[in-house]
């Protein structure tokens, strides 16, 4: 093809060793290394022009350097993922000037330490005659398919070869190849021809392995990376053969060969080859991958309320993909048989949505050994769930890794990855719900005790003569803030005939609740709004006692009834707490799932730590 082409041939080298090892390749480098020495002495070139990553542009690149030849090195920078990379980069530090085709590879010889001043992003040389292909008879060609020898072999020994539709051949030349990839249906294999060239073509490349797992690739490339375990190949012809995707410049523009002919011009041979180096950081390189678009990390996160047992699958990003709703059942033998059958029903569902679950997270009321997976102790609202062991019927009937914690240290591992305290070192959360709970994060981690008892902030005692708690206490923050505390206020003022104003009404069959309380209190009753000021007011001294004893960065305030306390408890904190913490702000979450973000969290930030 050199010939063909008219070059003035001035030495012709026999370097390559027969053989399709690592050593043929080794033993190639080596006799190349003795014969060019002799070659460049008589040759005295100006500048040694370098091609790519091959083995045998090494052994040129290491005689031209060691005898002080000017290198100018085409096609460096960019990554693939094999021995290719360790062969290119070795030419660029031994290169003296650079030709690159991409953005990216441009600023990986930056961050190489080459000269900027030496560097030319020019494209690909290849890709001015391929954007400036026409169509010609392309179907005495269409046949033909590309493979290597390895896989010329694999095709004979299957017989694929005397199938009608597929073609062994070892080379296509150029103007038929061109004409080839730019009309079929779908190039798949391992060469970088699909990340590279194709792409001028917009004609739809399905990469296999890792050979080029690194190089930047269109949107018309899918990488299958792994073993075909699960049909994947099948899986990406079906979604790849037959598109169009737009032509992708990203290798070049067409118009490489003029700017590498100026560069060359420009370079003053009187220059020493002294090099210069510099430290820029390095751009990422995104790609698409089969394996990202037929699965989607999640968790499923199981959250045991007091009325509902619900059960989510949670994307890595914080999405809940699919719910269900249950009635939490009042025995231990229904409620954990209802549990694995939810979860059973769940992963099973999660294949078919394309998610790969990595465990089992579990929020519940009352206190937890999260290190076991075990309910120590519940809350008068879940019935029959003492000395509860969670993870091992779960783990054996799914063989998921399974994660369980208290529904206040859930709400706080939710804020951690998915809110308000995502980036933040110490932060408290308080769930304003049926009960009062919370969670808090200190150095970054869930804070869990001794004996798994921290942050039962809801009994905090903020009065020594206040109303009777569900602890067995009085006068703890539940007594006065809880959803339970204003549903027994509200009964009294219903019973008094006190609570509804006009605009108000409550059906017979309905129970009076907190809500029908903060619907008084907004629409003017004083005595709701006395009573709501109250509970504001006794969260607000817990809140600033949480202030004087932890220090955090920030208080998130959490459930339906946040938003009512929020304003009073600033007012507290102005009020009452040292001028060192006044300064700290209080949110109220934005999280829709608290419960079930933090089970998910759970799984996910444990899981993908080990992962990657």
């Amino acid at each position: 093809m050199i010939e063909q082409d008219d070059f003035d041939i001035n030495t012709r080298l026999h370097t390559i060793v027969r053989g399709e090892d690592e050593a043929a390749m080794v033993e190639s480098v080596g006799l190349a290394l003795v014969k060019l020495p002799d070659v460049l002495n008589r040759l005295k070139p100006d500048i040694m022009i370098v091609h790519g990553d091959r083995f045998d542009a090494l052994a040129l690149a290491t005689s031209a350097a060691l005898m002080n030849i000017r290198i100018l090195h085409i096609e460096g920078g960019e990554v693939s993922g094999t021995i290719d990379d360790s062969i290119r980069h070795a030419i660029t530090k031994l290169a003296h000037y650079h030709v690159c085709c991409t953005r990216s590879a441009e600023q990986h010889l930056i961050s190489m330490c080459e000269d900027h001043d030496r560097i030319l992003l020019a494209g690909c040389p290849s890709y001015d005659k391929l954007l400036s292909a026409k169509n010609k008879d392309y179907m005495s060609i269409i046949r033909m398919w590309l493979g290597s020898k390895e896989m010329v072999r694999v095709m004979r020994k299957k017989g694929i070869e005397h199938h009608p539709n597929f073609r062994a051949v070892k080379h296509v030349p150029f103007d038929q190849f061109i004409q080839l990839v730019a009309h079929a249906g779908c190039m798949i294999g391992n060469s970088s021809c699909g990340v590279r060239e194709v792409g001028a073509f917009g004609t739809p490349v399905i990469n296999l392995g890792t050979r080029q797992i690194g190089r930047e690739t269109g949107e018309n490339v899918l990488h299958v990376r792994d073993a075909d375990t699960q049909d994947k190949i099948l899986q990406a012809l079906h979604l790849q053969f037959g598109k169009q995707y737009p032509c992708s410049k990203i290798y070049g523009d067409g118009n490489a060969v003029p700017r590498i002919l100026k560069f060359l011009k420009s370079i003053d041979l009187q220059e020493p080859l002294q090099k210069k180096f510099c430290f820029p950081p390095v751009k990422d390189n995104i790609s698409q991958d089969i394996d990202h678009i037929l699965e989607t990390l999640s968790a499923l996160a199981v959250d045991l309320g007091g009325t509902n047992l619900r059960v989510a699958i949670v994307s890595m990003k914080g999405e809940v993909v699919k719910k269900y709703t249950q009635f939490n059942p009042k025995t231990y033998e229904e409620r954990i048989n209802l549990i694995l059958q939810m979860c059973v029903e769940a992963a099973a569902e999660a294949v078919k949505l394309n998610c790969r679950i990595l465990g089992v997270g579990i929020s519940t009321g009352g206190r937890v050994n999260p290190r076991e997976g075990i309910v120590l102790h519940s809350t008068k609202l879940i019935q029959e769930w003492n000395s509860v062991d969670l993870r091992t019927p779960l783990s054996d009937t799914l063989h998921l890794p399974v994660w369980v914690d208290n529904d206040g240290n859930c709400a706080a591992l939710a804020e951690r990855k998915f809110g308000q305290g995502k980036g933040l070192e110490n932060f408290v959360t308080l769930i304003t719900g049926t009960g009062i709970g919370g969670g808090i994060i200190h150095q970054h981690e869930l804070i869990h005790g001794s004996s798994f008892c921290a942050a039962e902030l809801g009994h905090i005692v903020v009065s020594l003569d206040g109303p009777d708690c569900s602890c067995g206490s009085h006068g703890c923050i539940e007594a006065y803030a809880s959803g339970m505390a204003l549903q027994r206020e509200a009964k009294k003022l219903h019973d008094e005939d006190q609570l509804l104003v006009e605009g108000m009404s409550v059906p017979k069959d309905e129970a009076v609740g907190a809500l029908h309380l903060i619907q008084a209190a907004k629409l003017g009753n004083a005595k709701a709004q006395s009573i709501l000021r109250t509970a504001g007011t006794a969260l607000g001294l817990g809140v600033v006692n949480i202030l004087h004893t932890m220090n955090p960065s920030l208080v998130i305030l959490s459930g339906v009834l946040a938003s009512h306390y929020v304003h009073t408890v600033k007012d507290v904190i102005r009020q009452q707490a040292l001028s060192s913490v006044q300064d700290v702000d209080v949110v109220v979450s934005d999280l829709v799932e608290p419960a079930l973000l933090g089970a998910a969290s759970m799984v996910l930030d444990y899981t993908t730590r080990r992962i990657y």
